[in-house]
């Protein structure tokens, strides 16, 4: 792999996670599916990461914070167990020692938040209300700072939404049915990266739940 691996923040990419094949990390137990990544070992990564069940991993800090979302299984770490449908955000300087009894499968996102962003957080979104969102569209809002923002977003079965433009751009992870829109259709696992003033005009015709996040690439 050659870096830095795709962080041109310009330019349109989908990647079908199901498609792709698991990397062995440096740890035993724990592989990976790169979606962007500075460095080899450091810098702005984004990937899918999958622990095998009693997979641990060494004592490490956030230079510039951690966002993760626990699609299935269930993470733990010294400050508690986070099952499947947890969002969590460690704030950069932040430091811990994961690991998984059972296994788990991770999105996640290393040293991308801005130097002031300083809160943790931990949601399980299987307990939080959702909220009314455009149309029949129902939405969950994990974070906001600043224009930058990340929500889960329930479609129902034939929904739609307005054609719209993207400021900062927008990051989409399909976690349940398929998304559409004019370019295509992303089944679940696909994930989906609209460069900054993109615009598009999704909708789907079965259900669907997607994490959103948006206001975070005006620049690479």
């Amino acid at each position: 792999m050659k870096y830095p691996y795709n962080l041109d923040y310009s330019k349109r990419l989908v990647i079908d996670t199901t498609k792709k094949s698991w990397i062995p990390s440096y740890l035993p137990g724990i592989d990976r599916i790169t979606l962007e990544r500075e460095e080899p070992e450091s810098g702005v990564t984004t990937s899918i990461v999958r622990y095998k069940a009693g997979a641990t991993f060494s004592e490490h800090i956030h230079p510039r914070g951690e966002e993760v979302f626990v699609i299935e299984g269930e993470l733990a770490d010294e400050f508690g167990v986070y099952p499947a449908g947890t969002y969590i955000r460690n704030p950069p300087g932040s430091r811990h020692s994961p690991f998984s009894s059972i296994g788990c499968q991770l999105f996640v996102k290393l040293n991308q938040f801005q130097p002031t962003d300083s809160k943790r957080v931990v949601i399980n979104t299987y307990q939080k209300e959702w909220l009314p969102g455009h149309g029949d569209l129902k939405v969950m809002p994990l974070s906001k700072f600043g224009i930058e923002s990340t929500a889960l977003v329930d479609w129902p079965e034939g929904a739609d939404f307005v054609p719209h433009t993207h400021f900062g751009g927008e990051e989409i992870l399909i976690l349940d049915g398929t998304f559409i829109d004019e370019k295509g259709k992303y089944p679940a696992g696909t994930w989906i990266r609209n460069p900054h003033l993109s615009s598009h005009n999704p909708f789907v015709k079965e259900g669907c739940r997607i994490l959103v996040k948006v206001g975070h690439m005006t620049s690479p």
